[in-house]
């Protein structure tokens, strides 16, 4: 069955708790990370929310940083994994970006490398451990 997915910038607070739900589930309970460090930047972020049929799935973020532009959070609750919500979630910010994002990043946990690679991500310093997960920095390629 095929179902329709989408992915979109949200700023309404009814949303945002939306939001911060499903990255409280994927990442607090789910994952054990410490509440602390998953709850930090939040109004200097610009926030996305994808839906599954019109049903909350997943989120993610995006953030100018000193070093340019990080992509963070991407959480898609487990039942709605391996439908499309996180292609669509990488998608919908990659467009958002703003033209002068040059130098775009992440921190992608270990099994979620070959994820980002197929949207022109390579990976790139040593891996390391952030909030007891192992990770690696990518950056996009721009060629």
């Amino acid at each position: 069955m095929a179902h329709l997915i989408t992915a979109e910038k949200v700023t309404d607070p009814k949303l945002l708790e939306i939001v911060f739900a499903i990255r409280r589930e994927v990442f607090v309970v789910e994952q054990n990370c410490p509440p602390e460090i998953e709850w930090e930047f939040e109004e200097e972020s610009n926030h996305f929310l994808a839906t599954v049929d019109d049903e909350p799935a997943g989120a993610c973020r995006w953030r100018k940083t000193d070093l340019g532009y990080k992509l963070e959070r991407f959480a898609v609750l487990s039942k709605f994994r391996g439908l499309g919500v996180g292609n669509e979630l990488v998608k919908a910010v990659l467009f958002d970006l703003p033209p002068e994002a040059f130098y775009v990043y992440l921190h992608a946990q270990v099994q979620a490398i070959p994820f980002y690679e197929k949207f022109g991500f390579i990976k790139i310093d040593s891996e390391f451990e952030e909030a007891g997960i192992k990770h690696y920095k990518m950056i996009k390629n721009s060629i």
